[in-house]
């Protein structure tokens, strides 16, 4: 979606949004780290991202990575920084290139700082001059294809009178060329800024104006910033700040204040600004905290249009349903479907594409190194202590799995203690969710989807057990008519007491206005495509132990002999009703054995 839009949208909705803006790391693990932060800070609710272009586009393959990145698999809408610097027509035509392919439809169009290690700026053979050249080129090339920002300076307001107006004329003239909005530089005089945007409006340009707002995080890097962007500081700020130079925490509660402060000044102006775009520098806590002070709270409806984030790729926009078993595994989901042609929307059935990616063409890793594994999983050399591990994950007191690279999820505290003595009695969990009864589409935990609607959840459980356990159990699930499953083994036999080919829908939503949301099914083709993955991640823990220890041994005796299920209760209105044949079969299996642990103590067989 273009960011105009968004903005006319909050504008018209009467409310305030926020965005934020990430620079591309030099080093792959830096990487890595800051798209985990981002996937992170997605929660504080930003209406969009944005990725700077480093000066000289020393980094310019980088932010066309995070772009797409961040347009598929994090499913945030992104504006791309793009420079004039060393930057010749055909780069900048590539880079315009893989921003649509990606589906990235907004630009922040900038003539860029001299190359690093010059002091002047100077134009590149074949490359553009100012600001305004690259402006008409995007629209000459794209239309209107391309939302187009550029940047604004509020420090201009401080110049002399004659270089201030030419600095107008240039501003207006790149607006006239066809630019959508405006993005600052940072600032700490409001009153600066407040007669800068009013001059801005007196010169005729209409378009919005996003105010960039600098999150104070410590006194060095405070004077670092502001002497580069030759930014003033009011002296209040100077006074409040610098007795507590040397506690970089005061700096940052103090400096949230202020920052806060002046924030609240601009929306009481009168300016008809109702959005910040905060510049966090690749950090987190400060945005959150400044977020905090201004009690600024993310809406349901930002966070989670559905109950997964869509990819805003061109061919998956209108994508709105997948199946349950990659819900902690998107960028798996996302790489071995990139090739169908339709993505399922509506219903899923005649959409569906005939086959998934194989493996091979994705790759199965485990995201820990070796050293990481170790310490987070140590070298379990019983089945009990393996399922250990299983269950400290869905109380929250294991931060990962091969399985979710993330912590549990917040609505899995509804059934952690039911999850961990199901562990417990030897059925290792890979995935759940609570049923849920008309929850209210903003409820903090279960809430997804527009606003005023409420949303459905079938319980469902997946995961590994042992032939004699899962025997026990599937004689209990049996005498329930309202459970339904699918079983199949490493080897692919399938089995199931279903008596139908279509997806049962496990997740729902009822909106105003709109026609019922099934985004979340389980299906027998996409279970039978994922039981390759699941048991090969089970396969790389394992390697994670050298060859003939006993951790290996027990590793891989457990996902080769298990089999993998998944249950779902389809009365959404009895929430404990999935975990009563568990119970009993657990109950069951402990007796036969003599030890009479519940846990078994070896493989369960």
């Amino acid at each position: 979606m273009r960011i105009s839009k968004k903005i006319e949208q909050s504008s018209k909705e009467g409310k305030i949004w926020w965005s934020f803006e990430y620079f591309p790391p030099r080093t792959a693990q830096g990487l890595q780290n800051l798209l985990d932060r981002i996937k992170r800070m997605t929660t504080l609710g930003p209406e969009f991202i944005d990725i700077t272009w480093n000066a000289g586009g020393r980094t310019s393959d980088l932010t066309a990575h995070m772009v797409k990145t961040c347009q598929s698999s994090v499913g945030i809408e992104t504006c791309m920084h793009l420079t004039c610097t060393n930057m010749p027509k055909e780069k900048v035509d590539i880079a315009l290139r893989e921003a649509k392919k990606a589906g990235c439809r907004n630009v922040l169009a900038l003539r860029g700082d001299p190359p690093q290690g010059k002091d002047e700026w100077e134009a590149v053979e074949g490359g553009f001059v100012h600001g305004i050249d690259l402006v008409k080129h995007i629209h000459n090339e794209y239309g209107d294809y391309f939302d187009i920002a550029v940047a604004g300076f509020p420090q201009f307001q401080l110049l002399p009178p004659a270089e201030r107006d030419l600095e107008m004329k240039y501003l207006k003239e790149k607006i006239d060329a066809g630019v959508n909005f405006i993005f600052t530089q940072m600032f700490y005089d409001v009153d600066i800024f407040i007669d800068w945007v009013k001059a801005v409006r007196a010169a005729g340009i209409t378009i919005p104006i996003v105010p960039g707002i600098a999150p104070i995080q410590t006194w060095n890097g405070f004077l670092k910033a502001t002497s580069l962007a030759n930014t003033k500081i009011p002296q209040s700020f100077l006074d409040a700040l610098e007795p507590y130079k040397n506690d970089d925490e005061k700096v940052r509660e103090i400096g949230t204040k202020l920052v806060a402060e002046m924030c609240r000044k601009i929306f009481a102006a009168d300016l008809d600004i109702h959005g910040l775009h905060f510049y966090t520098m690749n950090l987190e806590k400060g945005t959150k905290m400044l977020l905090e002070e201004l009690n600024l709270m993310p809406r349901v409806e930002t966070i989670k249009p559905l109950p997964w984030r869509q990819s805003l790729t061109p061919n998956r926009r209108q994508e709105n349903i997948r199946p349950i078993f990659w819900a902690n595994r998107t960028e798996s989901y996302l790489s071995r479907t990139e090739n169908w042609d339709e993505f399922p929307n509506g219903r899923f059935g005649d959409s569906r594409s005939p086959a998934y990616g194989e493996l091979d063409g994705y790759g199965i890793w485990l995201k820990q190194t070796k050293e990481e594994a170790l310490k987070l999983w140590g070298e379990p050399k019983t089945f009990s202590e393996v399922a250990s591990l299983f269950s400290r994950f869905c109380l929250g007191e294991l931060k990962a799995l091969p399985w979710s690279n993330q912590a549990a999820s917040s609505e899995t505290s509804a059934i952690a203690l039911q999850l961990a003595k199901m562990n417990e009695l030897g059925f290792l969990t890979i995935n759940s969710q609570p049923a849920v009864n008309g929850a209210r589409s903003d409820d903090s935990q279960f809430g997804w989807g527009p606003s005023n609607g409420y949303v459905y959840q079938k319980a469902y459980l997946e995961f590994f057990v042992s032939p004699r356990l899962l025997e026990l159990l599937l004689a209990h699930i049996e005498r329930d008519s309202d459970m339904t499953y699918y079983v199949i083994n490493k080897q692919g036999d399938l089995r199931t007491n279903t008596h139908s080919d279509g997806p049962n829908a496990v997740t729902w939503g009822v909106f105003p206005g709109k026609e019922i949301v099934q985004p979340t099914v389980v299906e027998a083709l996409s279970f039978m495509a994922w039981k390759d993955e699941a048991y090969e991640l089970g396969v790389k823990w394992a390697n994670v132990y050298e060859a003939e220890t006993p951790s290996r041994k027990l590793m891989m005796g457990i996902f080769e002999s298990s089999y993998l299920v998944n249950v779902v209760h389809n009365d959404f209105k009895d929430p404990q009703a999935i975990f009563e044949p568990f119970f009993k079969a657990g109950a069951e299996y402990a007796a036969q054995h003599t030890n009479g642990s519940a846990a078994p103590q070896e493989i369960p067989n």
